[in-house]
C-alpha cells in the first residue's frame, strides 16, 4: 500500500494579482535602499564622528598633561583658585605649569605686570611688601630645574615664603625689580591633598 501524497489546490477562478509594472518596481527599491541608509548610514556616520572628535579631545588633553615644562597662557580659574595664585591683570608674558601626585602638588606660574599691581598682588596673596626680602631666592634648585627658571640675571631680586596651615597652599614668591616699572614673578604654589 502507498502513501498518497496531498495535491496541490487549484488556483482559484478570481483573475490572479497584477504583474508589478517596471515604474512601481523601481519606486519600492528606491524606498528599499533609502530606509536602508537611514537606518544603518545616518548612526554609522555619527559613530564616526563622535570617535573623531572624541579622538581629538584626547590629543588635546594627553598634550596638556604630558607638557614638561611652562606652557604659556594663563592657568585656568580653578588653577589658581585652588593654588591660590591671585594673578593681577594685566599681565603678561605668562606662563604656567601643574604637577600632581600622590604627596604634593605643585603650580608653577611666572608673570610680568606693572608695578601699581605689585601691592595688589601681595595683599591678595595675603602679605605685604615688607615681607620681601632682598636676594633671598626662596624657589628650591629643585623647582627651578623643573621649569628651567635661573636667577643669576640682573636683579634685584626679591623673596618671600608664604606658610599656610595643610590644606592651604604655601607659596615661595621671587620679585625681579630689574625694570622697576615692570616687576617680574616668579610662583610656585604647593600644597597637599
Amino acid at each position: 500500500m502507498t502513501a498518497s501524497l496531498p495535491r496541490q489546490a487549484a488556483p482559484p477562478d478570481g483573475p490572479g494579482q497584477p504583474a508589478e509594472d517596471r515604474r512601481h518596481m523601481i519606486r519600492r527599491r528606491a524606498l528599499t535602499l533609502l530606509i536602508i541608509v537611514l537606518l544603518i548610514g545616518v548612526p554609522a556616520g555619527y559613530l564616526v564622528i563622535s570617535a573623531n572628535q572624541s579622538r581629538n579631545s584626547g590629543k588635546d588633553k594627553e598634550a596638556k598633561y604630558s607638557a614638561t615644562g611652562l606652557t604659556r597662557g594663563w592657568p585656568s580659574k580653578v588653577q589658581r583658585r585652588i593654588y591660590q595664585v591671585p594673578m593681577p591683570h594685566p599681565s603678561g608674558k605668562v606662563a604656567y605649569y601643574e604637577t600632581n601626585n600622590w604627596k604634593t602638588s605643585r603650580l608653577y606660574v611666572q608673570f610680568q605686570t606693572p608695578v601699581r599691581n605689585l601691592d595688589v598682588f601681595l595683599h591678595d596673596m595675603g602679605v605685604s611688601r615688607a615681607d620681601l626680602k632682598r636676594d633671598d631666592i626662596t624657589i628650591s634648585a629643585r623647582d627651578q630645574k623643573i621649569t628651567g627658571w635661573r636667577f643669576t640675571r640682573p636683579g634685584p631680586w626679591y623673596g618671600l615664603v608664604h606658610k599656610q596651615k595643610d590644606p592651604a597652599p604655601t607659596q615661595d614668591v621671587i620679585v625681579n625689580m630689574s625694570d622697576a616699572n615692570n616687576p617680574f614673578f616668579y610662583v610656585v604654589s604647593r600644597t597637599v591633598p
